[in-house]
């Protein structure tokens, strides 16, 4: 086992020292694109200006016939786009592809400056991330680079999450995790064909009526992903990374991927990725916090004072733990307001 001092060694001789904190920068929409779509590729400097990350996917959705190009208008993209404040992210092939190492060796020998995170798909233990870490020190040296690229693995099988714990601190390298909800039904044998969201056939009934055995009886649709995302939110909190619902694939419906979103959201996730333009403007609304929200925990901040005791704030106690609580909300507020005017209004920074 290596030493905890050790752990924020460089893997590789002349590779930057590896963070001791994650950035926490504004990610509430991981926007997916296709670097072999030449139309695609055509309006990334206007979509970097309405997101918070964008990121050229070689996985998944890019044909086998199409990975190389996939990879070649990646690097093109980064070479010739400013992306001003949006974070640049990439996708690549999973570590059993052919294509896995060509593409870490090639970004990041040759654009591994505008490169900030590394996603990782299909990550199923820790043993995935040392291999990633390691290769990406050597590849940082030879290539000199000042930072450290980041890693954010996709939980898609079960043996994934069985490890998600040991997956969220295998590595200073790890930014967050997502969740990869089709891979991960296939994985468990899960009757469903959604790419996330819920599913008309998984609900709780309630209990016949005892004086009309034949009255209707209510249903509510539950979550199938509820207990997945609450255990991903508690490994990266445990270990101070950024956890993030992954995609929703029916983009018509725009109201069940709103609440998907919020979801996620009131559960802890800091963002979603957005598969389509229509989904940038819901997770950029549903991962802003409300403005209602923002201004009541301003107040109980200021009425607590130091933080200590408690106070009764129109008829509702707050103490302590809410005052915590409080400052999650002001705390992202801020941030996000801080490159963002109307935000900043309406929050009353």
């Amino acid at each position: 086992m290596r030493s905890p001092k050790h752990f924020f060694a460089p893997l590789a001789i002349g590779a930057p020292a590896p963070l001791r904190e994650v950035p926490f920068k504004p990610s509430r929409m991981i926007h997916f694109f296709d670097p072999s779509n030449a139309k695609m590729a055509d309006k990334v400097p206007d979509i970097a200006k309405q997101t918070d990350v964008l990121l050229g996917n070689l996985e998944d959705a890019v044909a086998s016939d199409k990975k190389l190009a996939a990879r070649e208008g990646f690097i093109k993209i980064a070479r010739a786009t400013d992306f001003g404040d949006c974070q640049l992210w990439t996708r690549v092939n999973s570590l059993d592809s052919p294509w896995f190492l060509d593409d870490v060796t090639e970004i990041l020998t040759q654009v591994g400056d505008k490169l900030d995170v590394l996603m990782v798909p299909k990550v199923e233990g820790a043993w995935d991330i040392h291999y990633v870490d390691r290769l990406l020190a050597q590849l940082e040296a030879r290539a000199g680079l000042k930072k450290p690229i980041l890693v954010h693995a996709i939980l898609e099988t079960a043996l994934g999450v069985a490890n998600v714990e040991e997956i969220a601190g295998a590595s200073p390298r790890m930014q967050g995790l997502s969740l990869g909800p089709a891979d991960l039904a296939a994985s468990r044998r899960m009757k469903t064909t959604r790419v996330g969201g819920g599913h008309p056939g998984y609900l709780v009934r309630a209990d016949p009526d005892a004086d009309n055995a034949d009255a209707p009886r209510p249903t509510a649709q539950q979550d199938l992903w509820h207990y997945t995302l609450a255990r991903m939110v508690d490994a990266c909190a445990a270990n101070g990374i950024l956890p993030y619902y992954g995609p929703f694939g029916d983009i018509k419906d725009v109201v069940a991927c709103e609440d998907q979103f919020r979801n996620a959201f009131l559960l802890g996730c800091v963002g979603a990725w957005s598969l389509h333009p229509v989904q940038i403007g819901i997770a950029k609304k549903v991962f802003s916090p409300p403005v209602d929200e923002v201004l009541w925990a301003k107040r109980v901040i200021a009425e607590m004072g130091d933080g200590t005791g408690a106070v009764m704030i129109d008829g509702k106690m707050q103490d302590d733990a809410t005052v915590k609580q409080c400052k999650v909300m002001v705390d992202l507020a801020t941030m996000l307001s801080e490159k963002d005017a109307d935000l900043r209004a309406a929050y009353g920074f």
